[in-house]
């Protein structure tokens, strides 16, 4: 029997593709007639399957959100439940930097993202939060996992020395920073959410 002449699409298929070309060239590169061009097909093809952009866009951050475990809030410690999803979220987004300004942009309609912020505020709650704590400390958590996936902290000094003596004396060590990046940005990262957690806790004795 004859391959097709035109490679058989699927949504998954469509969104994986997206996906890709996002890791590659940024969100702004992506168009529906990029992503046909690489798919082998015409742009009209992928209609069929996601009617706008914006809705191969919602999957690409439901793919990325699904990957995130907020399982850890089901035995009813917040703690633990934090760390967990905290941890995975961001690892999610760092494999991905490219498309954390789409999955920052919020929940809208994404079903995985809902789904995953229902765990969590459902997970808070029955540990004891009231429900506008559960949102501000969801909404905190966010905040440090998109600045820990979108901006990396050492890899942005220069490994030149020369760069620092003379000029900036505080920092006559930080061309070493780049070398040991991926272990600075993992404990700095791991120091916020310490902090984070260890910081709620005389708001939760004050709430329950």
């Amino acid at each position: 029997m004859p391959r097709p002449s035109t490679p058989l699409l699927s949504r998954d298929l469509i969104r994986d593709t997206a996906l890709r070309l996002i890791d590659a060239d940024g969100l702004d590169a992506l168009s529906m007639r990029r992503l046909a061009a690489e798919l082998g097909v015409q742009a009209a093809s992928l209609y069929s399957h996601y009617p706008t952009k914006d809705h191969v866009l919602d999957a690409v951050a439901n793919l990325l959100t699904r990957q995130v475990d907020a399982s850890g809030f089901a035995d009813g410690d917040w703690r633990t439940g934090l760390r967990t999803w905290a941890r995975s979220y961001r690892d999610a987004l760092a494999a991905h930097p490219n498309a954390v300004p789409l999955v920052a942009s919020g929940a809208g309609q994404r079903d995985d993202f809902l789904a995953m912020a229902n765990a969590v505020h459902g997970g808070l709650v029955q540990a004891g939060w009231p429900p506008r704590y559960a949102t501000m400390i969801a909404g905190s958590v966010k905040y440090l996992v998109i600045g820990a996936a979108s901006t990396p902290f050492a890899s942005g000094f220069a490994d030149d020395v020369q760069v620092y003596l003379d000029r900036y004396p505080n920092l006559t060590q930080a061309h070493r920073l780049r070398a040991d990046a991926e272990r600075i940005d993992h404990d700095s990262f791991e120091l916020g959410l310490d902090a984070l957690v260890r910081g709620l806790e005389d708001a939760y004795r004050s709430v329950t």
